[in-house]
């Protein structure tokens, strides 16, 4: 359901840290409420080092069962190697950790998937009842450089045959955080929207010791279980777990938590 222009985030600030290719929808939301995003990227998507690997998975998809795609980076990076070195195999069965990569895939044309209907997470996907046995199936991770294990360890558990497709890699950019500090401690910066755990760290990291004591009395918005738990551990104060997914989840929350009336359509 989509949030109709509102002005609802008025005089709101809103840092946005998402890397630099994946926040102009989310950026033009806030603004489309009145709000204003203030984009600090937090994260810099590359290509892999080394392709080898990978051109060879994308040339042998069909002989998987199932492939996953961990994220949005994953989907795009993953299908620019598949439209130049192979095809997309009909049979192929599609899971994804959340609703960015679901979306993600629908720009190339997949439209059934598997995924979570909350949570959105891999301890989430998971629980899905078709992953439970997975004994003779052959699958293939798309995800970044060194990705969580438990997606790939528990499908082995569960009898697959796994082969991670590293398509690829998470940097912490060098960032000039002096205007960003200055705004903050003049209390210019309201809220915060964090999308990955790696985020979060390369976030406190570059914030520095004031940066740091800002962060943990601004409200903190996310959509995944594991950025609050990870968040509690830093010590933030304010953290606000979205109920609905993706970017409309965000929207609301922030339009909620700021107290404005919400006219949807």
């Amino acid at each position: 359901m989509r949030v109709a222009t509102s002005n609802s985030l008025s005089g709101v600030n809103v840092l946005v840290t998402r890397p630099q290719h994946q926040c102009a929808v989310l950026a033009n939301r806030i603004r489309e409420e009145g709000g204003n995003p203030v984009l600090f990227p937090v994260l810099t998507i590359t290509d892999v080092d080394n392709t080898d690997k990978l051109v060879d998975l994308v040339k042998r998809l069909h002989e998987f069962d199932w492939s996953f795609f961990v994220s949005p980076n994953a989907v795009h990076k993953a299908m620019q190697f598949i439209a130049k070195y192979g095809d997309f195999p009909a049979h192929l069965n599609v899971a994804v950790v959340g609703k960015g990569s679901a979306d993600a895939l629908k720009q190339y044309g997949i439209d059934k998937v598997f995924s979570p209907t909350e949570q959105f997470d891999s301890e989430a996907l998971l629980k899905l009842p078709v992953l439970q046995n997975m004994a003779g199936q052959r699958v293939v991770i798309f995800r970044g450089v060194g990705g969580r294990p438990l997606l790939g360890d528990t499908l082995i558990q569960r009898g697959a045959a796994l082969d991670y497709a590293e398509c690829y890699q998470r940097k912490k950019p060098e960032a000039d955080v002096n205007s960003l500090l200055a705004a903050w401690s003049r209390g210019e910066i309201h809220a915060v929207i964090i999308t990955s755990s790696e985020g979060l760290h390369n976030l406190f990291d570059i914030l520095g010791k004031l940066g740091q004591q800002l962060l943990k009395s601004t409200p903190i918005f996310t959509s995944y279980e594991r950025i609050v738990q990870a968040a509690g551990d830093l010590g933030l104060e304010k953290i606000i777990k979205t109920t609905l997914a993706g970017d409309e989840g965000l929207l609301d929350s922030l339009q909620t938590y700021f107290g404005k009336v919400l006219v949807k359509q």
